[in-house]
């Protein structure tokens, strides 16, 4: 049976049609694959395994999760957690010129507590992680470098054997802070900071008291001194 001319090329048309809904389809899902790699594919490494160092920040008088000169006019306690995308903002953006303009003049004195487990149980062993560097007189580095290495909430950033890393890549006593982290040495530490917060009338991270007033969010830091000057002022200085 012949196939009119006419109907060849219907049935043409037909496998080209068939043939660009394939390609179109096909390129639906490249994209779709694409976009899930762009969006997980970042925190990979710091789930999997590899360690980013933290660049080095100067920091005046620090002893323990505080900075600078405890007579300072100006006291700032800092409530956070780790896994807190805003307090990373904070940590990058704000935090060295707050060091630079007034933690390094004597005028702020800087008091970092956690939040506990406020974002998961990952919040709290990072928090205990950097407490055990502390009493190693490293504190301030490690919390520099949880930061550098956040991940996705609860996804493994900060799990134990990773916290434990964090020590090695320090140059901590290792033996000494395994001890202080596996045994839970700092676990009351960590969870009075959680009761503290609450009575504080903290509800969501980074918050922070300056001179007992509540500042929520990670505010830029024109806010910032806006409100360190007038307890600035108010304290006559």
């Amino acid at each position: 049976m012949t196939v009119s001319k006419r109907q060849e090329v219907r049935n043409k048309q037909r496998r080209q049609e068939q043939f660009n809904r394939i390609l179109a389809i096909g390129a639906i899902v490249v994209v779709a694959i694409f976009i899930a790699a762009v969006m997980i594919i970042p925190s990979l490494p710091r789930a999997i395994g590899t360690i980013l160092t933290a660049e080095p920040i100067v920091r005046p008088q620090t002893n323990g999760s505080t900075m600078g000169d405890p007579n300072a006019p100006v006291k700032i306690i800092e409530y956070a957690d780790f896994q807190c995308p805003f307090c990373l903002r904070f940590f990058k953006d704000t935090e060295k010129q707050i060091i630079d303009t007034y933690v390094a003049t004597g005028k702020v004195y800087f008091e970092y507590h956690s939040f506990a487990n406020f974002i998961g149980e990952e919040s709290a062993r990072a928090a205990e992680a950097a407490y055990c560097a502390g009493d190693q007189g490293k504190f301030w580095e490690m919390h520099d470098l949880l930061y550098t290495n956040q991940g996705a909430e609860n996804a493994g950033a900060f799990r134990d054997d990773r916290l434990r890393a964090f020590g090695e890549t320090l140059g901590l006593d290792t033996s000494k802070y395994n001890d202080c982290f596996n045994n839970g040495k700092n676990r009351s530490k960590v969870t009075k900071d959680g009761t503290d917060a609450r009575a504080a009338n903290i509800t969501s991270t980074p918050s922070f008291l300056i001179n007992g007033e509540l500042i929520q969010g990670a505010q830029p830091f024109a806010t910032f001194q806006q409100k360190i000057d007038a307890a600035l002022a108010a304290a006559g200085k």
